[in-house]
């Protein structure tokens, strides 16, 4: 029997073992790491060869990357190979010849592989690997879910309108009395701020070639229509660059959209002396945040004893809000989660995320809410978040700035106490 010549993925030590298996799992002697076969020991009769040792592959060779592949990974790069674990082929990166990692995986990709640049041990590697397929999405479940979405949408508007109005002649107050006109307009206004908001997603997705499905609306029978919108990832995000660009684009488009909603919709809402009116039960408070504070502060101040009855229009800019603020959230998959992820490690980020679900948890006296967020949260970051692909080349100064405007977005729109009950 051959004895196989097996060589570790990570620290390079290589040394001859009584087996032929493809993959020896933490049999390093040196540091633990997998050791991968890489030939076989044997004298011309068929016995081991006495002082010098052969490598012969055949029947048991380990695979190969197709010859075009490797002469397009020689054109980006020079590398040294480290062994193959599965069907990723590790190499060690000796210098880096073309810096656009983007271009790489674009061209690798039309051969049928994905790449992946990671440091390991102070060391830089790269992981060559078949490309998943892509499956093709169902085309008609979106357009399904929008018209749905913007019938629930409308019917929350149409009761919010109903509300309004009755505010205004129990008061006397002027204002547009059509409950289908101010239904429309809450229904526009929050499928504006959402669709803007996956469309800025979609739109950076496609800058940087990552497949992703169109917008899919969420609607659900409750105050605002909606349980919000989301698009699907179907392939990995390229660098850190890409991922701080996937992960602002969606909650600073929303936020520009809210924020001429929201104005137009304080200019229609009403202020009333509160001595006027009674107090309720069963009631629903909306929260307050810093964006909301500023804009009664210097565009719509009230005088002191007044309260402002919110117009449809105002609490489709307030979800808005609400909605960038929980995806900014830095924690798991959401959209600052994957902000957070290019700045940290993935197990860095894991302890982060949990952290941030406790912290939520512990939150949730002042909003029952939390827990189910919480909970959430704690379940996605147990699946992890692998990252960019290429996580050795630096961050651009833009990128960092971007990410430093996000966390300005989150903190005007932080709403600890989202509803209450009066």
């Amino acid at each position: 029997m051959p004895r196989g010549i097996y060589e570790c993925i990570n620290c390079g030590h290589r040394e001859e073992l009584n087996s032929t298996d493809p993959v020896l799992e933490k049999a390093c002697p040196k540091c633990g790491s997998d050791m991968v076969l890489v030939g076989f020991a044997r004298g011309d009769a068929g016995e081991p060869s006495e002082g010098k040792t052969a490598l012969q592959f055949g029947a048991f060779a380990p695979p190969k990357l197709p010859l075009e592949v490797e002469d397009k990974l020689g054109q980006f790069y020079t590398l040294e190979f480290e062994g193959v674990d599965g069907n990723v082929f590790v190499y060690k990166v000796i210098e880096i010849v073309e810096s656009d990692f983007e271009k790489v995986l674009r061209e690798l990709e039309e051969l049928g592989y994905w790449a992946a640049l990671k440091k390991r041990n102070g060391r830089t590697l790269l992981f060559v690997f078949p490309a998943q397929e892509i499956k093709e999405s169902n085309p008609w479940l979106p357009w399904i879910f929008l018209i749905a979405t913007i019938l629930t949408t409308f019917m929350a508007g149409y009761y919010q309108a109903l509300l309004y109005v009755s505010f205004l002649d129990k008061f006397g107050l002027p204002g547009l009395r059509n409950p289908y006109l101010i239904a429309l307009s809450f229904s526009v206004s929050v499928m504006a701020i959402l669709g803007t908001h996956e469309m800025g997603h979609k739109i950076a997705a496609v800058y940087h070639g990552v497949k992703a499905t169109v917008p899919y609306f969420i609607p659900f029978p409750n105050l605002i229509g909606t349980m919000g919108a989301l698009i699907r990832v179907k392939s990995p995000i390229p660098t850190r660059n890409a991922a701080i660009d996937l992960g602002t684009s969606g909650p600073i488009a929303g936020f520009l959209v809210a924020i001429p909603v929201s104005i137009i919709g304080m200019k229609l809402s009403v202020a009333v002396p509160q001595s006027a009116v009674p107090p309720t039960e069963g009631g629903i408070t909306l929260g307050g945040n810093l964006f909301f504070y500023l804009l009664g502060k210097y565009l719509f101040p009230i005088p002191d004893g007044y309260v402002l009855y919110l117009h449809p229009v105002a609490i489709a800019g307030w979800v808005g809000i609400l909605v960038t603020f929980l995806n900014l959230i830095p924690a798991a998959q959401l959209d600052g989660g994957h902000i957070a992820r290019a700045f940290l490690s993935e197990k860095t980020h894991r302890y982060f995320t949990i952290l941030l679900g406790f912290l939520l948890m512990a939150m949730g006296f002042l909003w029952i809410g939390w827990m189910i967020w919480a909970a959430l949260i704690l379940f996605m970051g147990s699946m992890g978040n692998p990252g960019a692909l290429d996580e050795v080349t630096p961050i651009s100064k833009k990128r960092i700035a971007l990410a430093a405007v996000a966390v300005v977005i989150f903190f005007l729109s932080v709403t600890p106490v989202p509803f209450s009950a009066s």
